[in-house]
């Protein structure tokens, strides 16, 4: 099991969008109203799609910008890397990731840097749990609730540190793209699938490139029971996840089949 959060718990706040996002000066405001030991240690810049990625090839720098805030020159992971290694001079007790400009569920959380940080943070054997606020991608001027997450985000972390987590999960947690007061409640749902393709979209530019999109036909419908499902919706999504991918049924017909 994850070790036992303290009362006056050490929290680190990190995130995919980067120092200066928005979404994390509400998670930091979240997590200050738990405790005043919070650390933020954030991209320097832009790094949603990161996934679980770590720079290897390039030294990692960070810059203190004020008391316990540190901007990292690399990935989400390479932030809790940083953070846990170098940065806090003591134990963490609990990691909070994003809160993520747009939400990640379903394929999303294969990409997502925020939900990698959240990893990183298990990894360690720390309780962490990372935060999406959804949003219309296609409105031409995006209304993003961030009073949302601000007004749920600490009820939900402290039913989740009620429970008792099992070794190596961690918790991802998207808000709907309504105002606070209009989210219909929250449900405990596993990932879903989306029913979409990722394709190469040409620059007009002089030189040749290409942008990777997304075209999305929506939700799987033979899971309906499942984030995709119940988050546009209206209702706030809960998904344990894990570090183990092992598929254990697959791993039993192997063994009969192919093992010698």
């Amino acid at each position: 099991m994850p070790q036992a959060l303290s009362l006056k718990p050490r929290i680190l706040v990190t995130n995919d969008d980067g120092i200066d996002a928005p979404g994390l000066k509400v998670l930091e405001t979240i997590a200050r109203g738990l405790s005043d030991d919070v650390w933020v240690v954030a991209p320097e810049t832009q790094q949603s799609g990161a996934a679980h990625s770590v720079s290897l090839h390039k030294p990692i720098r960070f810059r203190e910008l004020d008391a316990k805030r540190f901007a990292v020159s690399g990935t989400p992971t390479d932030c809790v890397i940083t953070a846990l290694r170098v940065i806090i001079p003591e134990q963490v007790d609990l990691v909070l990731s994003g809160v993520n400009r747009g939400p990640n569920i379903a394929d999303d959380i294969t990409h997502s840097g925020t939900v990698a940080a959240a990893m990183e943070g298990t990894l360690c054997n720390i309780r962490s749990i990372a935060f999406s606020q959804s949003f219309d991608f296609d409105a031409e001027d995006p209304v993003i609730h961030w009073q949302t997450a601000g007004a749920h985000a600490s009820g939900i972390i402290a039913r989740l540190l009620e429970a008792e987590w099992e070794k190596d999960v961690f918790f991802n947690v998207n808000f709907p793209n309504l105002p606070p007061e209009a989210v219909k409640g929250v449900k405990c749902v596993a990932q879903g699938k989306h029913n979409f393709f990722k394709q190469l979209l040409r620059d007009e530019g002089a030189d040749p490139a290409y942008w990777v999109s997304w075209a999305d036909a929506g939700a799987d419908p033979r899971r309906p029971d499942v984030d995709i499902h119940w988050m546009p919706l209206g209702y706030i999504t809960v998904t344990p996840l894990c570090l183990d991918l092992t598929h254990y049924a697959m791993l039993a017909r192997l063994k009969h089949s192919i093992e010698s």
